[in-house]
């Protein structure tokens, strides 16, 4: 609980097998989670096995991809400010209380993963990564006039419930590019966000998105298209159609004044 507020902690899983038992207590001790659901999608043998042995809510998602398990996820929770991560052991507890501390003044809160001072030994945050995620953060600020951002693909990610019931009719993707689109929507339907710099630490076990030049290289690509798409399709082609529209009745009225 956070100033009367229910907390909720979705945590996707696939391949997370030996981090996730640690990392749901790691949060959980921070003392203001009230819920987390822990959501199975087709994880490694055993992961139910180590989910039960916490407090966590253990839900399935047989749609393989990133951003089905975190709408399924998003569908289960019941909390008023909704917390978004994964427990890969990449992420620490106490930086919930950042986020939490910030969800008083703006509608969503992001983290990034830019600042050297926070990037653990041995972190999946190579110069290029680094690069990446700083271009395409960029490239999504631009085009949509958002708050500053440096990281597009950091998954530790806060909202308020009234965001996600306003942003959910327009979810589309599945996928790893899941954590664009609800920064793109959160942006488009007029919620404030803010981003921090979090604490990003080593991994445990292998990532099955990123890890290698050529997996970032793609994930970026896809991303950027992404971006670019929903860019025309809420700032050109959306604002066009409703002046059309617009027109058109006005048109119509004026007719029909003139015909009487």
């Amino acid at each position: 609980m956070w100033k009367g507020k229910s907390v909720s902690v979705i945590f996707p899983t696939y391949n997370e097998k030996d981090s996730i038992k640690d990392v749901i207590w790691d949060f959980h001790n921070t003392g203001y989670i009230d819920e987390i659901v822990v959501v199975n999608n087709n994880a490694a043998e055993g992961t139910d096995e180590r989910v039960r042995q916490t407090t966590a809510i253990n839900v399935h998602e047989p749609k393989q991809g990133y951003g089905h398990a975190i709408r399924k996820g998003l569908n289960v929770a019941s909390g008023e400010l909704i917390i978004i991560a994964e427990p890969d052991g990449t992420f620490v507890g106490k930086d919930v209380i950042k986020l939490l501390v910030f969800s008083e003044e703006y509608d969503a809160v992001w983290g990034t993963r830019t600042d050297v001072r926070l990037i653990g030994a041995g972190a999946n945050m190579k110069f290029y990564m680094r690069v990446g995620n700083y271009t395409v953060a960029k490239y999504l600020q631009f085009l949509f006039n958002t708050t500053r951002l440096s990281d597009v693909g950091c998954t530790l990610r806060l909202f308020h419930r009234r965001v996600i019931d306003r942003i959910k009719e327009n979810f589309e993707v599945g996928g790893s590019h899941f954590g664009p689109e609800l920064m793109v929507l959160t942006e488009v339907h007029g919620f404030q966000a803010v981003e921090l710099p979090v604490n990003y630490l080593e991994r445990v076990g292998v990532s099955s998105v990123t890890g290698s030049f050529k997996k970032t290289a793609v994930l970026a690509t896809i991303m950027v298209l992404y971006i670019t798409k929903q860019f025309f399709r809420f700032k050109i082609i959306k604002p066009l159609w409703m002046m059309t529209s617009r027109t058109l009745r006005w048109i119509a009225k004026t007719i029909s004044l003139q015909a009487e």
